[in-house]
């Protein structure tokens, strides 16, 4: 007996109906996009290894998935180091390449490949899966689309603005409200780790604090300690696990913490000029939040830093990410290249709307005519009427296969009833001769009959 198939973990199957509402919300996220300027371009699913190592911190690097050279990869590998068996000195002699962990690394290679192409500033979207190998579960796969929006080329901070009017308007458009734009900087991170002296465990502080939210204060303090965070160090930045208030409250609060710090302070300089232009433009349905703890482990920011939450009540994690990398591009030799973008998270938002059933009842996968398929001869007037009526934007179909007796015709009408046709198309010889159609509406059962103008009008 065959053995039956299955899928790798943290991957899936989608339906025609699941496509649809995914094609809905890229093509909510796309019309944004390009209202705000920005242009797409593509990268390869796999980069060489070396573009894509280093750039997440010891934790991403895990999580890239390898690719093993082709032909026989293990012949030209020293003997010595397969007894060995350090996996860390053995995969760059047999995997030179890797699938890409996220868009942003790929999109700094592009930059400086293509930099004598490039307009600065250069504004791109990009929306194409990427892979990592992290422990599933929900809203969490192993393969996944990411939406991303980049600015390279200035070190304005109204780029900083427009990107949380981007946020509020897509997430707008795609009628959820409710959602928080959670906004730190990198500054404040690096002028905390200053005043508690803990300068030099910086990468390490922020890991742990971004953690909050999943292993709690006393977790967050137990990983610290664990680091080499000093308990006094620690108690210094006690008030980051209580930070309340309005935006400019907490503002008060970090310059009156960070106060010797120079860093620090240019910190909450930059989040000041947001939230001032913010709270002068206003949100449609968002609301920003200055989040002390915010950190997003990985290395390359250096400025503002984004997350979106979803909805009170709705079980998620974050559903967008970002912010800015001031020195990303100089990892590949293009120096003083300031940029900042964000993501939005497909699948945590397709879950999101589905749980509070926002898709619109138009993208639901549904269909607009089946014709139902009587004989031959009536399938050819069906066929012209279905090339007239896809010719003016219609979708319209016919059942392959002609009907018989009653049993056929009752098995194409549960073919419309399942595939969710809202209308049907019977043909005979009556209609035929009359040069009409009889459409069943196939929610309240009605019929009526109409030539095919009168049809092609109607839908």
């Amino acid at each position: 007996m065959a053995q039956k198939p299955s899928l790798p973990k943290g991957t899936r199957d989608f339906t025609p109906e699941q496509v649809v509402k995914r094609n809905y919300i890229f093509d909510t996220i796309k019309d944004q996009f390009k209202k705000f300027g920005f242009q797409p371009i593509e990268t390869p699913s796999f980069e060489n290894s070396d573009t894509l190592m280093g750039k997440y911190g010891e934790e991403g690097d895990r999580l890239i998935f390898k690719i093993l050279n082709s032909g026989d990869y293990l012949k030209k590998v020293d003997e010595n180091l397969l007894a060995d068996k350090n996996s860390q000195k053995l995969t760059p002699r047999i995997s030179e390449k890797a699938l890409r962990y996220d868009l942003t690394v790929p999109f700094a290679r592009y930059v400086v490949q293509h930099q004598n192409e490039i307009e600065f500033p250069f504004k791109r979207y990009q929306i194409q899966p990427v892979w990592r190998a992290d422990r599933p579960q929900k809203g969490r796969f192993r393969e996944f689309f990411q939406c991303d929006a980049d600015v390279v080329g200035s070190d304005s901070l109204w780029q900083e603005v427009e990107f949380v009017q981007l946020y509020d308007a897509v997430f707008t458009a795609l009628g959820l409200s409710g959602i928080t734009i959670k906004i730190n900087n990198r500054k404040i991170l690096s002028g905390i780790a200053e005043v508690i002296g803990a300068s030099d465990k910086l990468i390490d502080f922020t890991v742990a604090l971004d953690k909050l939210d999943k292993v709690g204060e006393d977790g967050v303090k137990k990983e610290m300690l664990e680091k080499g965070i000093s308990e006094a160090a620690i108690e210094k930045v006690q008030p980051l696990f209580g930070f309340t208030g309005s935006f400019v409250e907490k503002i008060e609060q970090l310059k009156s913490l960070l106060a010797a710090s120079e860093t620090g302070m240019k910190g909450v300089e930059e989040l000041l000029f947001v939230g001032n232009a913010i709270e002068s433009l206003g949100l449609s349905t968002a609301v920003l939040d200055l989040d002390v703890t915010l950190a997003r482990g990985l290395n390359y920011y250096t400025g503002a830093i984004f997350e979106v939450s979803a909805p009170e009540g709705v079980q998620m994690g974050s559903i967008g990410g970002g912010g800015r990398y001031d020195d990303l591009t100089g990892i590949f030799g293009l120096k003083n290249v300031s940029g900042v973008g964000i993501s939005f998270g497909l699948d945590r938002i397709y879950l999101v709307l589905e749980e509070l059933n926002l898709f619109p009842e138009t993208v639901q996968g549904t269909e607009n005519i089946l014709f139902i398929n009587f004989g031959d001869k009536e399938a050819l007037y069906c066929m012209n009427a279905i090339k007239q009526l896809r010719a003016n934007g219609v979708a319209a179909e016919m059942y392959p296969s002609s009907v018989n007796n009653n049993k056929q015709m009752k098995k194409q009408m549960n073919y419309a009833n399942k595939r969710k046709f809202p209308f049907v198309i019977l043909v005979g010889s009556e209609e035929m001769g009359n040069n009409v159609f009889t459409v069943k509406n196939m929610n309240d059962g009605t019929q009526e009959k109409m030539d095919l103008e009168e049809l092609i009008k109607l839908f």
